[in-house]
């Protein structure tokens, strides 16, 4: 996926094909403004005063308790943006975003859109990253049990919609029963395998601090009791010997380094059942620069920043799980996660 800068006139075309437009200027101060205006909006709860109806500014700023001034200065920018519709003095949501800005959706956005302000914040460390290649340990800096609650809606609403998809793509052992799902936080993953294959059941192993919040989430999709939560660490815990069909770890591996990664692999390999399956889901550092447009870009450089070792190619994950004795099978995208794969190997 690429963002690029779009002519809304003849004048602004030539300008842009003469090269007379500052695009460094413009894509900076338009970028950085607009998301911070769609994320305000999140955490003000502005799109769930509007909902499905049309609303006044007044109207929005009472039910938010903003002032109704800046609350109007906001909505305004939201129209601009092409977010809200405005007729009659009156705003509405534009109806394709409805499904990702109203918390009545499944599929909304609205707890990464509010966990994206505490990212925002992290992003203040950028130059110092780049000048001494100390990055930020995200899983340490967040020490706040409502931040910990934050950062697990957030990967909720990234997942949900992934869950769903790749639960029809992932090749499931036949017969398999056991499953570890490492680092699986929400556990739409697991909820979602579990659905479709009745016989399976899958443990969460997720660090002690995020167990309440990842798990209470889990209860809100999950009713049948065949996901559970259980406090550890992958890299210290004695995962056992023949004992899963299905391993999975998503959006864990760019905290660990290429050693743990290994290390993690073989023990994974001996917790495996005969013909198990080990699945590693990531955004994909590209092999090559530029390649995967901006979204491979962004999020190399954010988790590079963010963690220990930063985003893995398709390659190095596979690499890990081939030294672990493992077979790679397949390679699994996923639509709705423009950028991330899943890699799977059987033993």
């Amino acid at each position: 996926m690429k963002l690029t800068l779009s002519a809304e006139n003849p004048l602004e075309w030539i300008a842009q094909k003469m090269n007379l437009v500052p695009t460094p200027l413009v894509e900076t101060q338009m970028y950085f403004t607009v998301a911070r205006i769609i994320m305000a909006a999140a955490e003000l709860g502005i799109y769930e005063a509007i909902g499905k109806g049309n609303k006044t500014a007044d109207e929005i700023a009472k039910t938010c308790s903003t002032h109704p001034h800046s609350t109007t200065q906001l909505i305004n920018s939201l129209v601009g943006i092409g977010y809200l519709n405005y007729s009659n003095n009156t705003y509405s949501i534009v109806s394709k975003y409805q499904k990702w800005l109203l918390k009545e959706s499944e599929a909304n956005l609205i707890g990464k859109l509010r966990f994206q302000i505490l990212e925002w914040n992290y992003l203040n460390h950028l130059e110092e990253f780049v000048r001494n290649g100390k990055a930020l340990d995200l899983h340490s800096t967040i020490t706040d049990p409502k931040e910990w609650e934050s950062y697990q809606e957030g990967m909720r609403d990234l997942s949900i919609n992934a869950a769903k998809e790749l639960a029809g793509k992932i090749p499931v052992p036949a017969g398999a029963t056991k499953m570890l799902d490492i680092g699986g936080s929400h556990a739409l993953y697991s909820i979602e395998l579990c659905k479709k294959y009745p016989a399976l059941s899958s443990t969460v192993l997720e660090l002690a601090g995020a167990v309440e919040a990842a798990s209470a989430i889990a209860k809100r999709y999950d009713t049948s009791g065949k996901v559970v939560h259980k406090a550890g660490n992958a890299l210290t815990d004695d995962l056992g010997e023949n004992v899963y069909d299905i391993v999975m770890i998503n959006n864990v591996v760019h905290h660990f380094t290429n050693e743990q990664n290994l290390a993690l692999a073989k023990k994974i390999a001996r917790a495996l059942k005969p013909k198990g399956i080990y699945i590693i889901g990531e955004f994909l550092r590209n092999e090559k620069p530029g390649e995967g447009g901006v979204m491979a870009a962004a999020t190399s450089l954010y988790f590079s920043m963010t963690s220990s070792s930063g985003n893995w190619s398709a390659s190095e994950m596979s690499g890990w799980q081939t030294s672990a004795g493992l077979k790679p099978l397949k390679t699994i995208g996923a639509m709705s996660i423009p950028g991330w794969k899943m890699t799977v190997a059987i033993k």
